[in-house]
């Protein structure tokens, strides 16, 4: 199964279970210690039932369209309309639950009542809103979890980088090359739209297992748990999969801005700090010299005339590759005192 099902899988599986505990929690709410006024009142025990079975299945059907919003509505669309097209879908889902629950409750509990009198009973009306609030808050939440990197936002409320601690982590710098003469010939809102667009298509990175850490201008900074950027060698596959995609699109990227963008690269890995910083604004940052030498080599891909460049020592992690290494000298790297042996990259097909 590929990391993007696996991502999938994950997105669904969230909201199966955050559905079951909002359905678990409203049968608590209004059974424990309460008497319901209209036609239907549910025994606590029955409502429990009907909670954990429907709660995975529109939990299902709200991870799914999560993942249909992220993947075809996200690109130049505002959060809040992303937010207005989740509350026309659930209020869809909402009449189709109502709909599924009109035939299996009144049977269940033996009531003989009309759809209309189910629809318009005492008491619907707040739960109905109860679950368009439930379905807009996560999709709210699973927007701030990609602002804070996906799967951060639990980690903070954990408090797992609340103390500093030791990571072993790649690190890969990408950098638009020309950035300077792109933005002169755009001007600054269409160069904004082109880094917009570049970096939408920086998506496809999560099939490589790749976490966006950072974005500082028109450079993104992508890292790995060491081992998840060795497996298959994702750290440089990511970057030669980063530039397909752009490829792919370059129809458009020179129907739109007269061009098509390339990007140079920089990796090292090594030991880092990774703790959370800020007080109203949260955010994951990770301090160490492996990730300012992987700055300073993308820093030396133009002088070098290389696009992808990385260290020895991630190199010497390699167990097989399918890529070519060319050894360049040793090279100065602003603030380091000794010289780093430093490797081009370059895909086994292309010329030497």
């Amino acid at each position: 199964m590929t990391f993007k099902n696996k991502r999938r899988l994950r997105i669904i599986g969230t909201y199966c279970i955050g559905w079951t505990l909002a359905f678990i929690f409203l049968t608590i709410i209004r059974g424990v210690g309460a008497t319901e006024d209209g036609a239907i009142d549910f025994d606590v025990a029955i409502s429990l039932v009907y909670a954990i079975t429907i709660g995975p299945l529109f939990g299902a059907i709200s991870g799914y369209v999560q993942i249909l919003v992220d993947e075809r509505f996200y690109k130049r669309t505002s959060v809040r309309k992303l937010l207005m097209i989740r509350l026309a879908i659930s209020i869809f889902f909402l009449i189709l639950l109502i709909v599924v629950s009109y035939l299996i409750v009144p049977p269940l509990l033996n009531i003989d009542i009309t759809l209309l009198t189910f629809i318009s009973d005492e008491g619907s009306s707040a739960i109905y809103f109860y679950i368009l609030t439930v379905d807009i808050f996560m999709a709210a939440l699973w927007q701030v979890n990609l602002m804070l990197g996906e799967n951060n936002l639990w980690k903070i409320l954990m408090g797992k980088f609340y103390n500093p601690h030791e990571e072993n982590r790649i690190f890969m710098f990408l950098d638009l090359k020309d950035s300077t003469v792109l933005a002169e010939r755009l001007g600054h809102i269409k160069y904004s739209r082109l880094i917009q667009d570049c970096f939408n298509d920086l998506g496809v990175v999560i099939e490589n297992e790749a976490e966006i850490y950072q974005y500082v201008g028109d450079e993104a900074v992508l890292t790995w748990h060491l081992k998840d950027g060795l497996r298959n060698l994702n750290c440089i596959n990511t970057f030669y999969n980063f530039k397909s995609q752009l490829l792919k699109r370059k129809e458009y990227y020179l129907k739109m801005y007269g061009s098509i963008p390339f990007f140079k690269a920089g990796l090292n890995e090594g030991v880092v700090t990774a703790t959370e910083v800020g007080r109203y604004k949260k955010d994951i940052a990770y301090h160490g010299d492996a990730i300012n030498t992987a700055a300073r080599i993308q820093g030396k891909c133009n002088e070098l005339n290389k696009e992808l460049l990385i260290s020895k020592n991630l190199l010497d992690k390699f167990e097989n590759n399918s890529f070519v290494f060319e050894q360049l000298n040793n090279i100065p790297l602003k603030g380091k005192t000794k010289e780093v042996s430093v490797f081009a990259v370059s895909l086994q097909t292309d010329e030497a």
